[in-house]
């Protein structure tokens, strides 16, 4: 294998690289999104339940119970790292729109890495175009040079 081919193959496996990596990167993205989805959710079930509402509490394994709300003045809300804590209602809300809020500034965080990344690849595109462009050259010039070899030897 040429010179010229070792390079394309680099090339290529370097893009398929990138390509996963971004890949890699949107779906974090969308898992992001979906958490910042679900806040939503509990934001608004909070904003709108009342006290003495019946809702389902999942149990895990898609297995739900129904209860009734005793007090919605009072949200257990997850602060990370396995812990939680009993907080006043709008002070729930508030610690779930500063979860969204750094959930945003993750997402942008991601959304730049994939840019640089879909940036490069293109740059590495380019390079590989360049490669097969140079290759097609030479061999155009093999080419050319065979056919005038062949046509001097012929004269004399």
């Amino acid at each position: 294998m040429g010179g010229g081919q070792q390079q394309l193959q680099q090339l290529s496996q370097e893009l398929q690289a990138l390509d996963e990596e971004i890949e890699s990167l949107e779906s974090e993205v969308s898992d992001l999104n979906d958490e910042k989805d679900e806040i939503d959710e509990a934001v608004e079930a909070i904003e709108t339940l009342e006290t003495g509402s019946t809702v389902q509490v999942p149990l895990g394994g898609d297995a739900y119970l129904r209860a009734e709300v005793q007090d919605i003045d009072e949200v257990v809300v997850s602060l990370g790292a396995n812990y939680a804590a009993e907080q006043e209602q709008s002070t729930a809300i508030e610690t779930l729109r500063r979860k969204q809020d750094a959930l945003d500034e993750e997402i942008a965080s991601v959304r730049g890495q994939i840019e640089e990344l879909e940036e490069e690849s293109d740059e590495i595109e380019e390079q590989a175009m360049q490669a097969q462009q140079q290759m097609q050259q030479q061999q155009m010039q093999q080419m050319q040079q065979m056919q005038g070899e062949g046509g001097d030897g012929d004269d004399e």
